[in-house]
């Protein structure tokens, strides 16, 4: 697939599990949560074959429901067997992923481009707003615990500038529990983390701990 063709139809996810991802419509798509699936949505509201995007005649695409449990949206409304697609069009699947269509790689809004940016520029994302966390294009599952999540949210938040001891345990156990709090429980903390994320990405470490002061969040960029 030449993903530098401007001219080939582009189906782009937003909210869900799939966030920042993207497809090129060169070929039938299949969506599910069926592991082999050419779009594979890992929630059980997703039926194992769920829907799929395939190009027709004229240079149109067409999205059809597969008889899917939980249905196929577009622009809000549920649709029955198919639909043609046109740019633009807000596409959800069980109303757990959302996806937006374009006709062409060179009509995709600014916006969508800069998140594409991001998400090829660093190895980790955290999208606070939907509470998941990515490796490359990979999703953090099982996702992590709380104290776990707001560790890695905080540092996140500060990339390559050293947070404090101090900081992190008020921020992260809250002001009324941070008193009890010891350095040995925020040392576990840093070490569980470290071992989840590495987990998936064995090569690169995230957390650096800088001596006598607090950690450091590195994120560096992928490696063509």
């Amino acid at each position: 697939m030449n993903q530098t063709n401007q001219n080939i139809p582009i189906m782009f996810a937003l909210e869900g599990p799939l966030h920042g991802e993207n497809w090129f419509i060169d070929k039938e798509l299949l969506i599910g949560r069926d592991e082999a699936c050419d779009i594979t949505i890992p929630d059980r509201q997703v039926s194992r074959l769920h829907a799929k995007i395939e190009p027709i005649e004229n240079a149109e695409i067409r999205l059809v429901d597969l008889d899917s449990k939980n249905g196929t949206y577009i622009n809000g409304e549920r649709i029955k067997d198919s639909h043609n697609l046109i740019d633009g069009d807000a596409i959800k699947i069980a109303l757990i992923q959302e996806m937006v269509f374009f006709s062409s790689d060179a009509t995709l809004p600014l916006d969508i481009k800069k998140m594409q940016s991001r998400k090829k520029s660093k190895k980790l994302i955290v999208d606070e707003k939907a509470r998941r966390i990515w490796i490359g294009d990979k999703e953090l599952i099982p996702p992590l615990s709380v104290p776990q999540y707001k560790l890695i949210s905080l540092l996140y938040r500060s990339e390559n500038i050293v947070v404090s001891r101090e900081d992190i345990i008020r921020r992260v156990w809250g002001e009324d529990e941070a008193v009890g709090v010891s350095d040995q429980a925020l040392d576990a903390l840093v070490r569980r983390l470290r071992s989840r994320l590495s987990k998936d990405d064995p090569r690169h470490e995230y957390i650096e701990t800088i001596r006598g002061v607090g950690f450091m969040f590195k994120n560096d960029s992928f490696e063509a």
